[in-house]
Parts: C-alpha cells; structure tokens; sequence
C-alpha cells in the first residue's frame, strides 16, 4: 500500500498531463514533475502541519531541482532545513548533501554572500554537538571559501615565501601577465596539463608572461623533486595541507587544476584557460 502522500498526490496527477500532447521526452518530464510539485503545494496548503510535511518538501525540492526553477527550490529547502534533526542524531547525507550544498549552490549563483554566509554560521552552530563537529567545520569553511572565487574583473592578493626563500607579492607584478596555477603533482589533469603550461611559459616568459605555482601537495619532498625534473622554474606556494592549502581555502577552490589569468591591470582576465585557449589569450594579451 503507498504512503498517504503518496495517494494523495497520484490522485492529483491523474487528472493532469495528457502524455500524447507532449512534444518530446523532456515535455513528458516537464508536465509530470510541474503537475507533481502543484499537487504537493497544494496538499501542504490543506495540511500545513501534516506529519510528513518533511517528506513533501523532499518531493518537492526534487521536482524544482528537475524543472529549474532554483528560486522557489531555494525557499523549499530553507523550509526543509528548519524541520530537518539538527545536533548529535543529524543525518549529514540529507542535511549536507540534501539541503546545504544545493542551497549555497544558489546563494552562490545569486551572489547573496552575507545571506549564504549567515545560513554556514547557522549550520556550523547547529552540528556543533556532532561527533563529526571538526571536519563538517573545515567544509563550511571551504564552501564559505567560495564567495571569494575570483571572476574576471576581480583581484587576487597573493604574497608568501616559495619553496626557494624568495618572497612574492602579486601585487608587485604589474605590467606582467601572470597565471595563478593551483595544481598538485598527485592531480592527473593537472599533470597533463602542464606540457602547454611550460611551452607558453617558454615562449611568453620573455614578453612579460610569468607563473605562480599553488601547489595542494603534502608531501614537500615530492614536490620538490617533481619541480626539478619537469624544469618547473616559477615560484611555488606550498604549505603541506593538501586540500587545506591557505590560499586554497581562501578562494574557495574545491576541484584541480583552477588557473586564473592575470592582465597587466592586476586583475583577472580569464580563468580555466587550457591549452590553445591559454595560448589566444597570451597572444592578446602580450603581442601588442
């Protein structure tokens, strides 16, 4: 026998979507989960406090998420997370994976920055009591970390002691153009890309072109001895957290390799440049 909600909302569907009038699959998916999402709202309407309120608004973020419509799948979830078990009997899979990563995911799209940091800081608090307290901490903290990507337009402030003993300041390299190259030696793209990292560093070094290393790695030794055998002569970042990286953190970078192109302005010009496109941007932005 279905569940309550259930009967309710197949009974609601049965008098919608005429299937032989869709289009196309995606037409089907589309009148099936919009004719799912009314019936549900409709059935919280009659019955706001009904006992699987949760369940309803799981069905209907799920709908939304479907259709697009982020918005709305944005209200749903911020009313999910407030009737969702919060403390040491939280369930992290439905409250993380469920509500916060989606929901942030929207803040983030919509820049709402000090709303998304609010909901973190509510989060964190909320799961404190929970034996897991550390490490949910250290993600919020990564996700936070995200407002701080930096876009086109945007400025990086970088300054540190490379693996050398040198210092470098990004803010010193106006009037240079430099890649910001969060990498690590264990990141296969990332080694794969390097071939075209060193050929345009080859060809471009002498017109102004530079890079500075950001490395995620853990383990300086190896770091060091990749450096050396693959000729790489930037400075290099290391700090021995791995994904922790200060710097990593701080601009929310949560998947390698991130490269952010920096103009002669100091600001950056495009991010994620691979191969050829790295080269048609050096070549715009340094054959003048």
């Amino acid at each position: 026998m279905k569940p309550p909600i259930l009967l309710t909302v197949f009974a609601l569907l049965s008098c919608h979507v005429p299937t032989s009038q869709a289009q196309s699959a995606r037409d089907i998916v589309t009148k099936h989960e919009t004719a799912k999402v009314e019936a549900l709202e409709q059935y919280l309407a009659s019955k706001p406090d009904a006992a699987d309120k949760l369940e309803a608004l799981d069905h209907i973020a799920k709908g939304l998420l479907v259709l697009g419509d982020t918005p709305k799948l944005a209200t749903i979830l911020e009313q999910k997370y407030a009737l969702l078990v919060k403390g040491v009997d939280a369930n992290l899979d439905e409250m993380i994976g469920g509500v916060v990563q989606p929901l942030m995911g929207h803040y983030l799209q919509t820049a709402e920055k000090d709303k998304g940091l609010a909901f973190l800081a509510k989060v964190k608090a909320d799961l404190a009591p929970h034996p897991a307290a550390g490490q949910i901490a250290q993600f919020l903290e990564s996700l936070a970390g995200q407002f701080n990507m930096p876009l086109p337009g945007n400025t990086m402030e970088i300054a540190f002691e490379d693996l050398n003993g040198h210092h470098v300041d990004l803010s010193g390299m106006k009037d240079k153009v430099v890649l910001v190259d969060f990498w690590a030696t264990w990141c296969g793209p990332c080694v794969a890309e390097l071939p075209n990292v060193l050929a345009a560093y080859e060809k471009w070094h002498d017109k102004g072109f530079d890079v500075i290393g950001i490395s995620l790695d853990d383990d300086r030794g190896r770091l060091t001895s990749f450096i050396e055998t693959k000729k790489m002569t930037w400075p290099q970042y290391f700090d021995g957290k791995g994904w922790q990286n200060d710097l990593a953190k701080k601009y929310g970078i949560n998947s390698i390799p991130a490269t952010f192109l920096i103009g002669k302005d100091g600001k950056v010009f495009k991010t994620n440049l691979r191969g050829e496109d790295l080269q048609n941007a050096l070549q715009e932005l340094l054959a003048k």
